[in-house]
């Protein structure tokens, strides 16, 4: 299905303002990381899974009302508790979290503090006996935070490797430079915006690239059939039409897929939050990367060769088996 018709915008011309809003956002992005390690010594967000603590989830018989259930843990000595509706609002479910305490043995005394702070500085009723514990040692955490950031280290090594051998090695360091790109953003956000990080936002990371790279496998692709059709056109112009041409597919793929990530972040609730919140900053970058980022980065290798001496098109690779 075409989406539009015979397409010709030079996308390469605009390789200036697409460098200047990715920086503007990497840059902004990264600052706020900084500020945020500067004042706590992470430089994001972390949630309960990594930093360590204990989370209790509980359903009260009326609906609940936030700023006293706070107002409570504080009158209690609960401090930098923080409280949110868990579930759809018909359930008066509320998600309690405490913040990471270094002695692991007291991880569990977390569910005591929390019920006798509603008992005594809340006026609203609960089931004790469907109250749900969830408890993370900071060992754990820690152990964590390590293994999730080489997950998304691994994957892109993979990746970088797989396009060496399925295209060339430029295009694997384009693609992996696009992925890490819109990692960066992503997180940024979170740091920004001051939203946790959780293992559902790494799970969220992880799709996210694989997406992206998708969505820059399949321009990469049609270039490199251009190049084999088209051995006398620079290799600006066939960039430009190889994006032109996939572009009615990026908008469908893309904009399918933002929706549906959308409606989960809208009407998810709590709990899918943040693993939606990744999704859809992180498709718009992915795909805007894609364009903006990976295939630019192509044209420019190639006239860095020219300026060196080495004025050849970029070749086109062998044709896979299979």
């Amino acid at each position: 299905m075409e989406l539009f018709g015979k397409v010709n915008v030079d996308w390469l011309k605009l390789k200036w303002y697409f460098l200047g809003f990715s920086l503007i956002f990497s840059v902004s992005g990264i600052i706020a990381m900084s500020v945020h390690y500067a004042r706590t010594g992470t430089p994001v967000p972390l949630g309960v899974d990594f930093r360590g603590g204990t989370e209790v989830q509980i359903q009260f018989d009326n609906p609940p009302d936030i700023n006293a259930i706070r107002q409570a843990t504080q009158a209690a000595g609960i401090k930098d508790a923080q409280v949110v509706t868990y579930n759809e609002p018909k359930f008066n479910e509320v998600l309690i979290s405490l913040p990471e305490q270094h002695d692991e043995t007291s991880l569990d005394a977390g569910r005591a503090q929390i019920v006798n702070a509603l008992h005594e500085h809340y006026n609203n009723t609960f089931k004790e006996a469907g109250i749900k514990v969830d408890v993370v040692g900071p060992t754990v955490g820690h152990q964590l935070e390590t293994k999730a950031l080489l997950a998304t280290l691994y994957s892109l090594l993979g990746m970088l490797i797989y396009l060496w051998f399925r295209f060339q090695l430029i295009y694997g360091v384009a693609a992996v430079v696009a992925c890490f790109h819109d990692t960066l953003i992503t997180v940024g956000a979170f740091a920004l915006l001051n939203k946790e990080i959780s293992l559902t936002v790494i799970a969220a990371i992880l799709t996210l690239v694989g997406y992206s790279m998708n969505d820059t496998i399949v321009v990469f692709d049609r270039i490199r059939e251009n190049l084999r059709m088209s051995r006398r056109e620079t290799l600006p112009d066939v960039v430009n039409r190889s994006i032109n041409q996939t572009l009615s597919r990026t908008v469908l793929t893309s904009g399918l897929t933002f929706l549906t990530v959308l409606s989960l972040y809208i009407f998810g609730g709590a709990v899918l939050n943040g693993f939606s919140f990744a999704l859809v900053v992180g498709i718009l970058i992915g795909t805007y990367s894609s364009i903006a980022v990976a295939a630019p980065m192509l044209v420019a290798w190639q006239q860095w060769r020219m300026a060196h001496g080495a004025a050849v098109v970029l070749p086109a690779a062998k044709r896979s088996r299979g």
